[in-house]
């Protein structure tokens, strides 16, 4: 089987390497239902070591890098109350924390969620956070780039390893919220800075 995009030498659905997934995923995998068939939710197997984007999309290619998404979990606070939320945009840009994220989820202040808390509460490895599986009542805050991208590679749940699905199917996971301007571009460097 090859992957619709990236250069990756193992691919298979998803259900069929449930092994190799985190329990929560693993378990989003089984339950999968919409508008995007199971089968179409594939897995490919990459290196843990690489898992960072800029050597990543150097290694698997470099379009990726307009085709993956990352999951980042941040904290919304108002008042006492904490909410959790998944954010989900594409790599090459960066998340309106203070605009976007904050409008949504109703927060006075909202921060990136600590390792510990992003890693305990998703039952997921630090940089493989993936929205498939989240715990129940999460917001998932979706670009609507990703949704309009035809595929899209995201976390497995671990480092070592990555899904690829249709972007519209983002629209679709449990708690999901599109958004037109959550993923902004990045900052332009400064003049002399390379």
């Amino acid at each position: 089987m090859r992957a619709p995009i990236g250069d990756f030498t193992d691919v298979r659905p998803a259900l069929d390497r449930l092994d190799l997934l985190t329990a929560p995923v693993a378990a989003a995998v089984r339950a999968w239902r919409g508008s995007v068939p199971a089968e179409s939710v594939l897995y490919v197997d990459t290196d843990p070591a690489i898992a960072d984007t800029a050597v990543f999309v150097e290694h698997y290619g470099q379009r990726l890098l307009d085709e993956s998404a990352n999951c980042v979990i941040v904290a919304g606070k108002r008042g006492e109350s904490t909410t959790l939320a998944a954010c989900v945009v594409r790599s090459g840009t960066r998340i309106d924390v203070n605009g976007a994220v904050r409008k949504q989820l109703g927060s006075r202040k909202v921060r990136f969620a600590p390792i510990d808390v992003a890693t305990g509460d998703t039952g997921m490895e630090y940089g493989g956070i993936t929205p498939l599986g989240l715990p129940e009542g999460w917001p998932v805050l979706v670009d609507a780039t990703v949704v309009d991208t035809e595929w899209v590679l995201v976390g497995s749940g671990r480092r070592r390893g990555k899904i690829i699905l249709p972007g519209k199917a983002f629209a679709e996971l449990p708690g999901a919220v599109v958004l037109e301007g959550l993923g902004l571009e990045p900052a332009p460097e400064p003049p002399g800075v390379s």
